[in-house]
């Protein structure tokens, strides 16, 4: 792999090291999970890209969060990018390696994080792999990948079987599985994760990644027989080689089965964090036990040197305004996402309530582009940098859910005080602001109401509770424990310093004394 020689001062780094632990003095991580085909285009070709989000990364950082989860940037036919034509190369369409670079050091030099997403699982046909080995067992690549046969003319398929993807723009691609018992395989993803960890290879790291998210991350994939003990032959010894390089990375897993709560890939893959799939569930369900359940298990049970991430939506799941339209609610669920614990973990566009929900137009990764479709940044459903690289495809551009003057834009609600945006605002001043909040432990806070969940989060000897209406009713709760000094830091007061009553779905937080 190329490596892009980048000479930097030692009085830049320490300029970069000491913003960068200016920039979060509460030590509370915010992330923004972005999909940059569809965010901001710089160049006028309708594909977000590298420079388009770097020219958006002061509005990031009004937003408050404190880094960027980016979908695959690797060369590949899919929009989504999940599937490689060359794992090496920055996809065109988002920039130039150059480009990357140059995004990740503004990232740092303003003390943000970026994370990368990698799925080398699997290949299409056009990668070198596949175009050398199939069909020549006597291929230097034909370890790479697993086959239905001994003359290597049928390549394995992937998940459910799959052997192809219909894409949103009429093509296919093929796509198979890659080996990953191979030690081929694994020595090649050792330099690939290196390389983006440490681009220029002089130990700084201001021009690599903070960590990786290692999509479908599985012990058996897929079921195969042939990549059974993943965790210990794959994902263990690749993780702890680029922690050797880095020891800061933080590597998050997310795990295939999203019942699972993933307490066995920290300890058996070398995973440092892990998707609160269960919690997410919870709080949509707005159910006081099953928000106990999953914070009791999911949270309160985490590794003190691992992590959760907290979230209410991702590229794969249809966004939560759509699932739910009273803003009340939304409100309500971003509150308890940011607070309660973990990593928040927020959806591009989630944050004004974009709308968009998976159709069923046919076997075509278009079914999902109304989940992952351009952010609104104008009333108007236009303007510059307006990322519609979908335009003219199909059903999910005819039935677009950005629309003109509907209220879900950025330019609409940053005026207005009441708005999702500056609500969301708010919530993450008040989490970075607070060392309890920030990063202090979770545990339950026992009151009388079922309809009323409350928890405290504590650090040293700080400690804070927060308290949610669950329902459409005002509610009045009475707390276990009684609290002689409580100072409202957001929403109400108690009352009598053991009990508060609340509007619907109104949510308060109090620092106790």
């Amino acid at each position: 792999m190329k490596k892009y020689c980048i000479l930097l001062s030692l009085v830049i780094i320490t300029c970069f090291t000491s913003h960068a632990q200016k920039a979060n003095p509460a030590n509370a991580e915010i992330i923004y999970h972005v999909c940059q085909r569809s965010f901001f285009d710089s160049n006028g070709d309708l594909h977000g890209d590298l420079k388009g989000l770097q020219q958006k990364l002061p509005y990031l950082q009004e937003l408050g969060v404190t880094s960027i989860l980016l979908f695959p940037l690797y060369e590949a036919d899919c929009y989504h990018n999940y599937f490689a034509n060359d794992f090496d190369k920055i996809d065109p369409e988002f920039g130039s390696m150059q480009d990357y670079l140059s995004l990740v050091k503004e990232l740092h030099r303003r003390g943000m994080k970026v994370y990368m997403d990698m799925e080398t699982q699997y290949v299409a046909e056009k990668h070198l792999w596949w175009k050398d080995a199939v069909g020549n067992p006597g291929s230097k690549y034909s370890d790479y990948l697993l086959f239905e046969d001994s003359a290597h003319t049928i390549p394995a398929t992937i998940i459910a079987d799959l052997r192809g993807l219909n894409s949103y723009d009429g093509s296919f691609i093929k796509i198979t599985t890659v080996n990953l018992k191979s030690e081929k395989v694994l020595d090649y993803n050792k330099k690939l994760f290196s390389f983006f960890t440490d681009p220029n290879g002089d130990g700084k790291f201001d021009d690599g990644v903070d960590g990786f998210r290692l999509d479908h991350a599985m012990d058996n994939l897929d079921g195969k027989p042939a990549l059974r003990n993943l965790f210990r032959d794959f994902w263990k010894p690749l993780l702890d080689y680029v922690k050797q390089i880095n020891p800061r990375l933080q590597n998050v897993a997310e795990q295939a089965d999203w019942n699972d709560y993933g307490f066995t890939y920290f300890e058996q893959a070398g995973v440092d964090r892990m998707f609160g799939f269960g919690l997410r569930s919870a709080i949509l369900s707005f159910d006081k036990k099953a928000l106990i359940r999953a914070a009791d298990t999911i949270l309160a049970k985490c590794p003190d040197d691992k992590s959760q991430l907290i979230f209410l939506e991702n590229h794969d799941l249809d966004r939560f305004a759509s699932l739910e339209p009273d803003i009340r609610k939304q409100k309500a669920a971003a509150a308890l996402m940011i607070l309660i614990g973990g990593i928040p973990s927020i959806y591009y566009g989630q944050e004004i309530g974009m709308l968009g929900k998976s159709v069923s137009l046919g076997n075509t990764d278009g079914n999902d582009i109304p989940r992952r479709e351009a952010f609104e940044w104008y009333k108007k459903n236009e303007g510059p940098g307006m990322a519609f690289w979908y335009k003219n495809t199909g059903e999910w551009w005819n039935k677009s859910n950005v629309k003109t003057g509907d209220g879900i834009s950025l330019e609409e609600q940053k005026a207005d005080k009441g708005s999702l945006f500056n609500y969301y605002k708010q919530l993450i001043r008040l989490k970075k602001s607070n060392p309890a909040l920030a990063s202090g432990k979770y545990a339950s806070a026992g009151n009388n109401n079922e309809k009323v969940f409350s928890f405290y989060r504590s650090s040293g000897n700080q400690k804070v509770l927060v308290v949610v209406n669950l329902s459409g009713e005002p509610q009045m709760a009475n707390f276990q424990e009684s609290h002689k000094k409580a100072n409202s830091i957001f929403g109400k007061e108690l009352r009598q310093y053991q009990s508060i009553q609340l509007n619907p779905y109104e949510v308060a937080v109090l620092e106790l004394k």
